[in-house]
């Protein structure tokens, strides 16, 4: 029987693992680093914070705390664990509590200091570019809830603090990857202070909330299954992406970011051949109908014949990058230290002034009660000035 990252490779179009040699050359490394050392992994019920929870988890850490508000994820996380790692012998809990929240300090204050502490909690969607108050969420999530989560560490004398950024940071279109890269500007301040690393990686095949997580959604209510057919894109495995964050936490310099080496290994590939694949695995034929009415109305007709009803259309809506890339021309890159890994390497740059501007003017608007998704865009611009934010109109949310 295929294991699970053996079938989420083949539907991606690939049948090696892009990290395994890497891992393999430091993993004795790893477990001496991470054998007797204290972590807090924050976010840690989502796609990719389990699969990083799983790797620290597998080489026994004296400590593995993970928050994330998603109680029932959290809950699923340990069964999944227990039913396959088992135990160890460190101090493996979980509590379901917000980040940004008193509890949260409550918390660091009773149960630290750790040595690593890893922040894969993001906003993370795209069709959120509409809605100007999840926007405003999405600052405070993916921006100053790091912050605040690295002071802290910074005061409890964590040896490095870990933060999960995206390819979509680079050369920013949506408003998603621009606050991950004023994430990423943020950082570069926190650094004189706190030893800093992250990754940008692609999608993460099957994660939560993805268009892939749907075609699982899709398939089990009997409903079509929608995808465009024109956007390609890079993917990583929920394993691999839990790999890459650990190798940038453990090994990675201050101010290091971490991103996978595009190669015969990683190639794009389009969301609508997934479509095909995915169904192909379970003795299905996709099945192309010309509109969503005719995919929702023919659904039982075709299932009944082992054909799945599907709607492959070209994508319109605000955010979407023509292209991916994790790094940019102005950035200084070392190639040479992994076989599949390639680091950005970065001085601490930034403007003091702009940064400040942007936490005051950011908290005026919150404390406000009142914004519209055109005081925000002045205030991303204000920062980044280059920002190339793509408006359409049209949205993913009007899709099926």
């Amino acid at each position: 029987m295929m294991s699970q990252n053996s079938v989420v490779l083949k539907l991606i179009g690939r049948d090696q693992a892009l990290f395994d040699s890497d891992i393999h050359a430091v993993n004795k490394e790893l477990l001496s680093m991470i054998n007797g050392a204290r972590f807090l992994v924050i976010g840690g019920a989502g796609s990719i914070g389990q699969a990083v929870t799983r790797e620290i988890f597998k080489r026994n850490p004296r400590a593995l705390h993970v928050v994330d508000i998603s109680e029932n994820n959290m809950v699923e996380l340990v069964r999944d664990i227990r039913s396959t790692l088992g135990y160890i012998e460190g101090d493996f809990r979980t509590f379901a509590i917000d980040c940004g929240s008193k509890q949260f300090e409550a918390l660091y204050a009773a149960e630290g200091p750790y040595d690593y502490v890893l922040n894969l909690s993001a906003l993370k969607h795209v069709r959120s570019e509409k809605d100007p108050y999840t926007l405003m969420r999405m600052l405070e999530v993916n921006v100053f809830n790091t912050i605040k989560t690295l002071r802290l560490a910074k005061h409890g004398g964590a040896r490095k603090y870990f933060c999960v950024s995206t390819d979509k940071a680079a050369n920013p279109v949506n408003m998603m990857g621009a606050s991950k890269k004023i994430m990423e500007l943020f950082l570069m301040r926190e650094s004189l202070s706190q030893n800093i690393s992250m990754a940008r990686f692609a999608n993460v095949a099957f994660s939560d909330g993805s268009l892939l997580h749907g075609f699982n959604q899709r398939f089990s209510k009997r409903q079509p299954i929608s995808a465009p057919n024109d956007v390609r894109r890079y993917f990583v495995t929920p394993q691999e992406s839990g790999e890459l964050c650990l190798l940038s936490c453990m090994l990675g310099d201050n101010r290091d970011i971490f991103f996978p080496k595009l190669s015969e290994k990683l190639h794009l590939i389009e969301f609508s051949e997934i479509a095909k694949r995915y169904l192909n695995n379970l003795g299905f034929e996709a099945y192309e109908c010309e509109s969503e009415g005719e995919a929702r109305s023919r659904a039982d007709e075709l299932i009944a014949d082992r054909k799945w009803p599907c709607y492959f259309f070209t994508s319109d809506t605000t955010g979407e990058k023509d292209f991916e890339e994790f790094f940019t021309d102005k950035e200084d890159l070392i190639m040479n230290r992994f076989e599949n890994l390639g680091v950005i390497r970065n001085d601490a740059v930034f403007d003091g002034d702009a940064l400040e501007y942007f936490e005051g003017r950011f908290y005026t608007l919150r404390d406000s009660g009142a914004w519209s998704k055109a005081d925000i865009l002045e205030l991303y611009f204000k920062l980044l000035p280059d920002f190339s934010h793509k408006e359409t109109g049209k949205y993913l949310d009007q899709r099926m």
